[in-house]
C-alpha cells in the first residue's frame, strides 16, 4: 500500500461488520509485531469488549481498514494498532488526535515495556508523557511477568 492509496484517510465509528477485516488486521500485526503480547482466545471479543467506552476505524480509499482504537474509562486508548503496510503514514497519530477531540482532551494508555518498542519510540516522539512503569495483571505468552509503561497526553 502506498500513501497515496491511503489517503484519503477516514475515522469513523468500527461497526459490527468491520470485526472480520479487524480480526485479520490484528492477525497481520501480531505476526509481524507481537501485538498483542498474547493472541486472544476469541479476537473478535477482544476487539469489543462491554466495557469499550468506543472504538474507531481508520479506513482508506477504496474503504479498507488500515487502524482499529477503542477508549475504555473515558479516556484510557486501548487495542490501538494500524497495518505494517499503513505504518509510519500517520494513521496512529490521525487516530489518536481524533479520539482526543472525542474525550475532550487527556488521554491515558499503556504500552508492554520491552527493548526497541517501536510503539513506545512512537508514543515519546508525539508527544505523550511516560509517568510510571507497573506490573501488568496478566502473563506473558510463557508465563513471565509483564512490565507496562504508562503514558499521558
Amino acid at each position: 500500500m502506498t500513501d497515496l492509496a491511503l489517503w484519503p484517510l477516514t475515522i469513523r465509528a468500527r461497526e459490527a461488520p468491520d470485526l472480520d477485516q479487524c480480526v485479520e488486521m490484528l492477525r497481520e500485526v501480531r505476526l509481524t509485531n507481537g501485538y498483542p503480547a498474547k493472541w486472544p482466545a476469541d479476537p473478535r471479543a477482544w476487539l469489543d469488549r462491554p466495557e469499550f467506552d468506543q472504538a474507531w476505524v481508520a479506513t482508506s480509499s477504496p474503504g479498507r481498514i488500515v487502524g482499529h482504537v477503542a477508549v475504555q474509562h473515558g479516556r484510557e486508548v486501548t487495542r490501538l494498532f494500524v497495518t505494517p503496510a499503513a505504518r509510519r503514514l500517520g494513521v496512529a497519530g490521525a487516530m489518536l488526535d481524533h479520539v482526543s477531540i472525542w474525550a475532550g482532551g487527556r488521554l491515558i494508555l499503556n504500552v508492554v515495556d520491552k527493548p526497541n518498542s517501536a510503539a513506545v519510540a512512537f508514543y515519546e516522539s508525539t508527544g505523550w508523557r511516560y509517568t510510571r512503569t507497573t506490573t501488568a495483571d496478566w502473563t506473558g505468552p510463557r508465563g513471565e511477568v509483564v512490565r507496562l509503561r504508562h503514558y499521558v497526553r
